[in-house]
């Protein structure tokens, strides 16, 4: 049984297979090592800001070949990189600013031997850039803007031109899609509406339809994301995990759900409130069985390294990819026809016909499902291909034959499980179906 799903003009095969994705927020930013947002938070003019962190951007320990590694052993299937965050600082060799990596200490482009070693690994390549922009110097104000409070500055924005950011935009465009190959991805971000007097930015403002058109002229069959406010082929939903398959207007969309390891996107020294690699398994498989992908994020320091805790992480959901991504890759949302048993998610492979079950707190002896009976040919544990035995159907002579004891009538499948739970984060059952 296949659902339902509204189709997209970029190709979304690759991306509902893949289901796991690394997103990488690295900038100027991880120079203050305290949030991405630092400049809107502390109200700090595009002057202020880069005289402290642009002339100081120098990443010598850099090694996009490790990166790679690292998502890549995590089972990740594409990334997606902040080329420009708000803070209007390009990570390549753009030719419409100075204020990029190869004028900065770091003195060279430091997108492009990123996106070789990722796609050298086989994954696919996605690209960020925010259509917010608090260093042109005619962006004008918002409600984002760092000098939204500056009488100064909100009577001198008045005087801008906003279209020269806006064929500035374009043009930053056109250089991404046509000087480092094949883009899988592009993740714009974002329209926001407007706010305590001051105003939002839309499609209008950023030239939404033309702007899709122009990148679909260039990069056939890419995916775009829903944040320039005229739809997209994926819909985005931030720090947050839907309770269902993610629907607009009634109807199932392709959707990927992005989350930080921590509170910041960007690199944040004195963050705490890190999530345990137990979580992260889960949130994966919680995606995944609402037919949905995990974007999940990592913040790298100014010399150019993932953070230690980053790592752990990443290691640690590896260890668990390793023996269990088949419950992953190329699965969605189980048939809504199926009960998931208590404390499980169910996902399903519709290319192998093969059912997975997510124990996320192990039972005593037995898991039943119900509306199984009579569908599975075989079951096993997957870290170790170990077989489970299942009883199944309606025994009609009372209650000492165990149908009682267990709660089986004609429709249920119980499996027989080991007393010890499986040294694993989450283990998984996979049911070969008839």
């Amino acid at each position: 049984m296949t659902f339902e799903v509204e189709p997209t003009e970029g190709n979304s095969e690759w991306f509902t297979n893949d289901r796991f994705g690394l997103f990488i927020h690295w900038g100027l930013y991880s120079l203050a090592a305290r949030h991405e947002w630092l400049q809107s938070r502390e109200k700090l003019s595009g002057e202020k800001y880069s005289s402290k962190y642009f002339n100081r951007f120098d990443p010598d320990l850099y090694d996009p070949e490790l990166w790679a590694q690292l998502a890549a052993d995590a089972g990740m299937k594409y990334f997606v990189v902040t080329t420009k965050h708000h803070e209007g600082f390009c990570l390549w060799d753009s030719k419409l600013t100075d204020y990029k990596a190869t004028k900065s200490p770091a003195g060279r482009d430091v997108l492009r031997p990123m996106i070789d070693a990722f796609r050298s690994r086989d994954m696919k390549v996605g690209l960020y850039y925010s259509l917010i922009d608090w260093h042109h110097k005619h962006y004008t104000v918002d409600t984002k803007h760092p000098l939204r409070l500056d009488p100064e500055f909100i009577a001198g924005s008045k005087e801008l031109d906003f279209s020269i950011y806006r064929d500035y935009l374009y043009g930053q465009t056109k250089e991404l899609m046509t000087e480092f190959g094949k883009i899988d991805l592009m993740f714009y971000d974002f329209s926001f509406p407007s706010e305590n007097g001051l105003p939002g930015k839309g499609k209008e403002d950023w030239g939404s339809e033309e702007l899709i058109r122009l990148i679909r002229s260039r990069q056939p069959g890419i995916l775009l994301n829903d944040r320039l406010q005229v739809g997209g082929d994926i819909t985005t939903p931030e720090q947050y995990m839907p309770t269902k398959w993610v629907q607009v207007n009634g109807k199932r969309v392709v959707w990927e759900t992005c989350h930080t390891f921590s509170g910041s996107w960007g690199y944040h020294r004195e963050e705490e409130t890190w999530k345990s690699v137990d979580v992260l398994v889960k949130m994966l498989i919680d995606a995944v069985s609402r037919g949905g992908n995990l974007l999940l994020n990592v913040g790298p320091t100014g010399r150019g390294e993932f953070d230690e805790r980053a790592i752990d992480r990443l290691k640690g959901i590896g260890e668990w990819m390793k023996r269990h991504s088949r419950s992953i890759y190329g699965c969605t949302q189980a048939p809504d026809t199926l009960e998931c048993p208590q404390d499980c998610r169910l996902t399903y492979n519709p290319q192998t016909n093969r059912m997975y079950v997510h124990v996320y707190s192990w039972p005593f002896k037995n898991i039943q499902l119900h509306g199984l009976a009579g569908k599975v040919e075989y079951a096993q544990l997957l870290n170790d291909a170990s077989e489970i035995r299942f009883k199944q159907g309606f025994v009609a002579s009372g209650i000492d034959n165990g149908a009682f004891k267990e709660g089986r009538d004609e429709n249920t499948l119980v499996l027989s499980l080991p007393v010890k739970k499986p040294n694993v984060t989450v283990p998984v059952i996979e049911l070969f179906l008839k």
